[in-house]
């Protein structure tokens, strides 16, 4: 079962730390699917940007827990960060 370029990487993080590692280090923040893993992210993002990436470093991060209204405790889901390091090219983020 092969999964679509867009089905892995869900979109690109645009914070400050991501930027300023992108103007550093070529480097490159995305959301990507909980199941994916470090080679189907690398061809995702080199199918949907025309680059060639150097490494590809991903991490898991637990959802916040939140506390509504009432007195039930509700939690954000998990997701999953890739850090993409670029050998060439560059990704335009607008």
């Amino acid at each position: 079962m092969k999964k679509e370029p867009y089905q892995i990487v869900q979109s690109l993080l645009v914070t400050e730390k991501g930027t300023a590692l992108s103007v550093s280090n070529s480097q490159y923040v995305f959301r990507v699917a909980t199941d994916a893993n470090k080679i189907e992210i690398r061809r995702a993002i080199e199918a949907l940007f025309s680059v060639k990436v150097a490494a590809v470093n991903v991490m898991n991060l637990l959802g916040k827990a939140k506390r509504m209204r009432s007195a039930k405790a509700g939690r954000r889901a998990d997701w999953r960060k890739a850090v993409v390091t670029l050998k060439e090219g560059k990704i335009d983020i607008l």
